[in-house]
């Protein structure tokens, strides 16, 4: 068997969540790859909203096994809190969810250390959430880094204390004067914290899961925030920490890249973006702003409002190259209904005049380039409660169907709301 991957093509907040969870039945198991707590899953149904951080969105059906990989990063503070909240909402986690003993550990310092980062930078800083992913990766990439299977040593205390004088260290040399007794209820907290990760089975990923697909067990792997945040392929330096693209899935997870079959990329049938960094189709007018509230666009774990903007069909050609997308899937269609015309971004002016349809080295400062558009007109239909794609409107199946042969790849499902039922799986 192969694992299939599933993951934003965008600047993340795709709706990955939502789609997990409805594909999720065709799985064993689904299994997170990268990321932190600052990647919120939103899941509605029953009349009920859930936002995920840590766990994957195949959480909420019956039958599978989640897990948490190697290449997430995991607060024992936020990943309690985020699992009490769901056991209080009837779930049994602890016979479904399955602990990466190789996933890094976030440590209270390590906030602290992402705070005084950012205010280090001044105008330059990058947008962070604040919850010290970017440092645990640097640690963990520097080779100082406290994994959770670390906790099963007899020494991680005294491991853990020498990752926190080190990071103390740090904050003084950049200026930082520490709370010490804030630090020490953050650290009481922690502890507490593990202490309750201890309570769910550790695995090592890469053994569990390709045991699985000798045994012809299907695997679905979940990945957070988007293609273009990748720190590699992404908008440079306004990028996550982790590798967001289906390659992460191996290195994340255990799995060779000859066991990956189908690639989902997730995108929004407009645009959006948290935080800094540069987006060629921002809108600054009434569209941005009607697209931003009826999309509710906004951080499920952040509350930050979300820049907003037009297709930008240059970046997607590049995310679906560099992941190997098989099947596309468009999110938040219905947001699009009242617009007597949409635009999508086909190719890109650099300032030097030439126009190109490949993403370039950089879209920053000086070497920003200008947004050629293709117009399209709208349906202005309300989509939100049809079930059938015959019931479609045309105008947005025309739409659809230029997405299409810009993208070069299908488009099999369509959201036409937040809802896990409004969601039409297309015909072939």
């Amino acid at each position: 068997m192969k694992v299939d991957v599933l993951l934003g093509l965008q600047w993340g907040d795709e709706g990955k969540g939502k789609v997990v969870d409805v594909l999720t039945p065709g799985y064993d198991i689904v299994a997170r790859f990268q990321g932190g707590p600052n990647a919120g899953h939103t899941l509605e149904f029953d009349n009920r909203k859930f936002v995920l951080r840590s766990i994957p969105s195949g959480i909420f059906q019956s039958g599978q096994t989640n897990i948490i990989g190697g290449g997430v990063v995991l607060d024992p503070v936020l990943f309690r809190e985020e699992a009490e909240a769901l056991e209080a909402s009837g779930l049994d986690l602890k016979k479904v969810l399955k602990l990466g003993r190789k996933a890094h550990l976030i440590l209270p310092t390590h906030r602290m250390l992402d705070a005084a980062g950012e205010k280090a930078k001044g105008a330059n800083k990058i947008g962070t959430t604040g919850k010290g992913i970017g440092p645990t990766y640097t640690d963990k990439i520097s080779r100082n880094g406290l994994r959770l299977g670390d906790t099963e040593l007899a020494d991680f205390g005294d491991r853990y204390a020498a990752a926190r004088n080190r990071h103390l260290e740090m904050l003084h040399s950049l200026g930082a004067d520490p709370d010490m007794e804030a630090l020490a209820a953050a650290e009481e907290k922690w502890v507490d914290a593990v202490a309750y990760l201890q309570e769910f089975e550790f695995i090592d990923t890469e053994h569990f899961l390709n045991k699985a697909l000798d045994e012809g067990k299907k695997v679905l792997c979940e990945g957070a925030q988007g293609t273009m945040l990748d720190v590699d392929f992404g908008s440079y330096p306004f990028v996550t920490s982790s590798n967001t693209v289906t390659a992460g899935a191996c290195t994340g997870l255990g799995v060779a890249p000859r066991r990956i079959g189908d690639v989902y990329g997730i995108f929004k049938a407009y645009c959006t973006r948290v935080g800094s960094g540069p987006f060629p189709t921002e809108l600054f007018d009434e569209a941005g702003r009607l697209i931003r509230d009826r999309g509710h666009e906004y951080g499920a774990v952040t509350g930050r409002e979300r820049r907003c903007g037009w297709i930008d069909l240059v970046a997607l050609r590049y995310a679906i190259m560099i992941n190997g997308v098989t099947k596309l899937i468009m999110m938040k269609s219905d947001v699009l209904d009242v617009f007597p015309e949409i635009k999508a971004c086909t190719s890109y002016r650099l300032p030097d005049g030439r126009e190109t349809r490949d993403f370039p080295f950089t879209v920053d400062g000086d070497s920003a380039p200008e947004p050629v558009y293709t117009t399209i007109a709208g349906w202005q239909t309300d989509m939100t409660g049809i079930k059938d794609e015959a019931e479609l409107p045309a105008a947005f199946l025309d739409y659809v169907s230029f997405l299409e042969k810009e993208l070069g790849v299908p488009v099999e499902i369509l959201s036409v709301g937040p809802d896990r039922e409004q969601t039409i799986v297309r015909k072939r």
